[in-house]
């Protein structure tokens, strides 16, 4: 059993995108420390599965909670939830999002909303309603999980990138705004990571997924962790993260756009074809097996074509 932060032990973390990725490696920190879990996500079974894995783990209480945060009015639902409970949540991690590759006027728009709602929508929600009970205590902290794509413009994965400038642009003014109170909001950029992201965005046969190196999931949880319970407002995760949002700001937008685009190209090379990342391989059979993934637009890798 891990050793736990005593202070920590009535203090309880509420985790969005829990099941895999950057989400799962979270609530694995917070557990460690001795929080108490809300774990937020699309699939039920997956979800519990999280759950008991980390019970048995960790002498915290789990507590899973199902929800599409896809579908308006999700969010509410799940503040609702939090407090039908009688939990005070005292760190917020809204770390679910999507994206999905392609151009601007090929994608569906019923997709290119449904992002909006996810990264944008959802997360405004959750943090304007946890964030003003926050207030009234006068105690909390936020973790917002942006992406390095929110710090420059990125053509075919154009909607995605823009939601990402948004979660940025949006924690500095929240952190502003609570620079006097005893609140924190911290955003974490992350770069490309060895989650099932570029599968669910169906941008797995890209010159970034099959040829570049993807950052640990677990390695970026830490600096995000480490970041929120310092209290820093940003935190950029990884060398080649801070690479390329330092040469965004030195290039500027045309130059930077068309540097993304290279990375988002379509690979002729063999290059990566799996996930390395085990609960984010699991979240992807998990999603073929109760097709939880966004269906309607799915297109074959033998259907995209180079452009």
């Amino acid at each position: 059993m891990e050793q736990q932060q005593i202070d920590n032990r009535n203090r309880y973390a509420l985790i969005t995108g829990a099941t895999s990725g950057i989400g799962y490696e979270l609530a694995k920190l917070f557990a460690a420390d001795g929080y108490h879990l809300i774990l937020v996500a699309r699939n039920e079974e997956r979800l519990q599965e999280v759950a008991d894995e980390l019970k048995n783990a960790y002498s915290v209480e789990i507590t899973p909670h199902a929800k599409d945060l896809f579908a308006p009015g999700a969010a509410e639902e799940v503040y609702q939830f939090a407090k039908n409970m009688g939990i005070t949540v005292d760190v917020l991690v809204n770390d679910a999002g999507q994206g999905e590759w392609g151009p601007f006027i090929d994608t569906e728009l019923k997709r290119d909303i449904d992002i909006v709602q996810l990264n944008i929508i959802a997360l405004i929600s959750l943090t304007k309603l946890f964030l003003r009970d926050m207030v009234q205590r006068n105690e909390g902290k936020i973790l917002q999980v942006g992406s390095e794509a929110g710090a420059t413009p990125m053509p075919l994965l154009s909607v995605y990138a823009a939601t990402k400038a948004f979660v940025l642009s949006f924690s500095a003014a929240l952190a502003n705004e609570m620079k006097d109170k005893n609140i924190t909001i911290t955003v974490l950029l992350p770069g490309p990571t060895d989650t099932d992201f570029f599968h669910k965005a169906h941008q797995q046969h890209t010159v970034t997924y099959k040829e570049k190196k993807l950052d640990d999931p677990a390695t970026v949880a830490k600096n995000g962790y480490e970041a929120l319970m310092k209290g820093e407002n940003k935190i950029v995760s990884g060398s080649t993260a801070k690479m390329h949002v330092f040469l965004s700001d030195l290039l500027g937008d045309e130059m930077a756009a068309g540097n993304a685009r290279k990375q988002n190209e379509p690979s002729d090379k063999e290059g990566r074809t799996t996930i390395t990342h085990e609960p984010s391989r699991r979240e992807r059979e998990a999603i073929h097996a109760t097709e939880g993934d966004y269906q309607k637009g799915v297109r074959p890798d033998e259907e995209i074509k180079p452009f």
